[in-house]
């Protein structure tokens, strides 16, 4: 129980480093907080006009995400840390990642950092959410409509590969079922814009 709640502990303050801040001052940027949505992801980094900067803050973001529970897997049997352990983990650096206690509990929507925890917890799992991904956006333009939909079907892609390409677990299934409905959450913005109308689509030039 203990190892239970060091992990989870430690997976929460690795997912509390906002990479997209970090990223940003360490590159002379301005804070991602302070234009665009205001939200730090590597998203609205992009539009500081600074595609490097972006792109190691999405990197970063997924690796917050992948190694807690690539850590329990390689060091949790002799710990006697099992899927449980790594479901914890999983979900605890996602919840660093939208509530960073080092960033006064305003982080980012989650997205790369939960493709990092699939990539953890199925590489198969992750490529299948990602494939969908990119097919929303390619369709429709929205990225945001394209998150929300990967995250639903994220777990239900992992329930219908139990015993197929892995072997599913309860407690990775419901921390896969918890980072989708706290995903949507996070979007609930963008919702109220795809409703309106109103949501930026990838490429689109500001009016």
């Amino acid at each position: 129980m203990l190892s239970s709640v060091l992990v989870t502990i430690g997976a929460y303050l690795i997912g509390s480093l906002s990479f997209a801040v970090i990223v940003s001052r360490a590159m002379g940027l301005s804070d991602p907080r302070t234009y665009g949505s205001g939200n730090p992801g590597a998203t609205n980094v992009l539009r500081s006009g600074s595609k490097p900067a972006a792109i190691v803050t999405l990197l970063l973001d997924a690796a917050k995400g992948w190694l807690p529970v690539m850590l329990v897997k390689w060091f949790g049997p002799a710990w006697d840390l099992s899927e449980g352990a790594q479901a914890l983990a999983g979900l605890a650096a996602f919840l660093g990642h939208l509530y960073p206690v080092f960033f006064a509990f305003k982080g980012g929507k989650g997205v790369a950092t939960a493709v990092g925890v699939l990539l953890a917890f199925e590489p198969l799992l992750a490529l299948a959410t990602l494939v969908t991904f990119a097919i929303i956006v390619f369709f429709s333009r929205y990225v945001s409509l394209a998150s929300m939909v990967a995250a639903v079907f994220a777990p239900a892609y992992y329930l219908i590969g139990d015993g197929v390409a892995w072997t599913a677990s309860g407690a990775k299934t419901l921390a896969l079922i918890a980072m989708g409905l706290l995903l949507i959450w996070r979007h609930r913005e963008n919702i109220r814009r795809l409703l309106a109308g109103t949501e930026s689509k990838l490429g689109a030039r500001k009016k």
